[in-house]
Parts: C-alpha cells; sequence; structure tokens
C-alpha cells in the first residue's frame, strides 16, 4: 500500500522548517550515547536534523524518509559536510524493505514515524531491524499538550475535512499506553519501555511572526488547513488564531524561542 503522507511531506519544504530545529537536535543527539561506528537508523529523519549529528560523532548512520525531496536534501547536507559515514534513503516506516533483521545498534524517530500509517507494523519493523541489546528512541507529539507543535496540529486538523474511515491519528504515539501497547504487540515487555516528557525548542532569528509565516509557508499540516480555509471563506481566522498562538508562546524576546513538549520514548530490545 502506499503512503499517504508521501504527498503531504513532499507538498511544502520541511527543510525550512528544520532550519529552526538544529540545535534542539544537537542537544537531543548528545543524550543518545552515540559511540563512533555505532550503526543508528533515523527513521522519518527528513534532511538530517538528528542523523547528521549522529554521523559527525562517528556513527554509521541510515537516513530514511518518506519524502523524495527531504532524501535529496539530507544526501545535499551530507555531502557539503563532508561526511562519507551516513547516506539518506526513500523508504516507509511501515515497512521496511531491504533492511534486516537485526542491523541497527539504534533507532532514533523523532516526529517522523508518528506520522506514518498503520503504527502496529511501525512499531514491529522499528523492533524487527534493530539488533538484540539495541534501542529506539522516539520523539512524539502528545495529545492535548498546551506548547506549540501539538496545538498547530490541533487548530490545524479543525480547520480540515474529517480523516478517512480507519485513519489512525499520529498524536496516538503520545499516549503512553497505546505504545506500550504497539511495542508489545512487537514483542516487547512493557518493562523494556520507558517515557519521559522532553522540551524542544524552534528558534528564529527574527520575531515570532517570521517563525508563523515559514510553517504557515512550508509545513504540509498548515498548508492543507489554509488550503481548506480558503475555500471555506475563513482564512483570516485560521490566520490570526495560528500567528497569535505564536506570539503567545515565544520566550525568546526579540528573537524568536519556542517550546514544545514531546513524549521521548525508550525501548531496549532483549
Amino acid at each position: 500500500m502506499t503512503n499517504p503522507n508521501k504527498a503531504l511531506w513532499e507538498k511544502g519544504d520541511f527543510t525550512r522548517i528544520a532550519s529552526t530545529m538544529r540545535r534542539s537536535g544537537e542537544e537531543l543527539v548528545d543524550t543518545l550515547g552515540i559511540q563512533p561506528h555505532m550503526k543508528v537508523l533515523d527513521l522519518g529523519c527528513g534532511d538530517g536534523t538528528i542523523a547528521l549529528p549522529a554521523a559527525q560523532r562517528g556513527a554509521i548512520v541510515l537516513g530514511i524518509d518518506i519524502a523524495d525531496n527531504l532524501v535529496a536534501a539530507g544526501n545535499a547536507r551530507a555531502a557539503k559536510a563532508g561526511l562519507d559515514n551516513i547516506r539518506f534513503q526513500q523508504g516507509d516506516a511501515s515497512k521496511l524493505t531491504g533492511i534486516a533483521d537485526g542491523t541497527f545498534d539504534l533507532v532514533v524517530s523523532i516526529f517522523g514515524a508518528m506520522f506514518a500509517p498503520r503504527p502496529f507494523d511501525v512499531a514491529h519493523e522499528m523492533v524487527r531491524v534493530t539488533k538484540p541489546g539495541g534501542r529506539i528512541v522516539m520523539g512524539n507529539w502528545i495529545p492535548g499538550d498546551p506548547t506549540l507543535v501539538a496545538q498547530i496540529l490541533k487548530i490545524s486538523a479543525a480547520y480540515t475535512p474529517p480523516p478517512p474511515e480507519g485513519f489512525v491519528s499520529p498524536m496516538t504515539w503520545g499516549d503512553e499506553a497505546l505504545v506500550t501497547e504497539r511495542f508489545g504487540a512487537a514483542g516487547v515487555p512493557a518493562d523494556n519501555i520507558s517515557f519521559d516528557r522532553v522540551t524542544w525548542h524552534l528558534r528564529g532569528d527574527g520575531p515570532p511572526e517570521e517563525l508563523f509565516t515559514i510553517f504557515r509557508d512550508y509545513y504540509g499540516p498548515m498548508m492543507n488547513a489554509f488550503e481548506s480555509a480558503d475555500k471555506a471563506g475563513r482564512r483570516a481566522e485560521l490566520d490570526a488564531e495560528l500567528k497569535a498562538l505564536f506570539v503567545a508562546q515565544n520566550r525568546g524576546g526579540d528573537v524568536t524561542e519556542v517550546p514544545a513538549t514531546y513524549l521521548k520514548v525508550t525501548v531496549r530490545k532483549r
């Protein structure tokens, strides 16, 4: 089956969003215990916000993303950085075709695999390609969380048509019980799964209105919301609601620094 998210993430230009996340990516990688020659998979990698700093610490990294434009951007960034221990390829987190069982010491997916359809398949595939004794680390937005990204997705959903029958919200990956159930179905006992609440920051050199404009123009879910709002004559309403959100949540003063809380999931494979 074709992953319906391919068109969504190729629609905008997530590299523009990722540029506001680079320091947070570095900060997260610093917590992952990356060692030289460790084999790392970054799933739903975008253009390498996690993958590149992992490779710079000596890991052998494969980045997989559903969007061809982001794969190309990741390979270009790796080449510019002179890294020969990293490559990016197109793929679907629900079915990691061509990747053997037990390949990776660490599988990371930060705001990536959570958007893939068929979440039980996603959990199974992540566990399958992880070595015994290896780890899986996910970063997932939390349903109902009051910080920026969860609220962007909540507001955007309110302006778009209802999802098709059988759709599973990506926000369910922010529910600890559902995450435990999914990895449990993939053979991981609950005692091998741990959770933390962690803060991610989106940063910009200008005011928060500039960060809002980047998201409006390049972030697939917001682009869809604005298209639907246009058709319903509600664009000004959506624009005002989201712009106010960015302004209210800015903690950076004259420059922009907006916190966003996520669920950090750590899975240890026996």
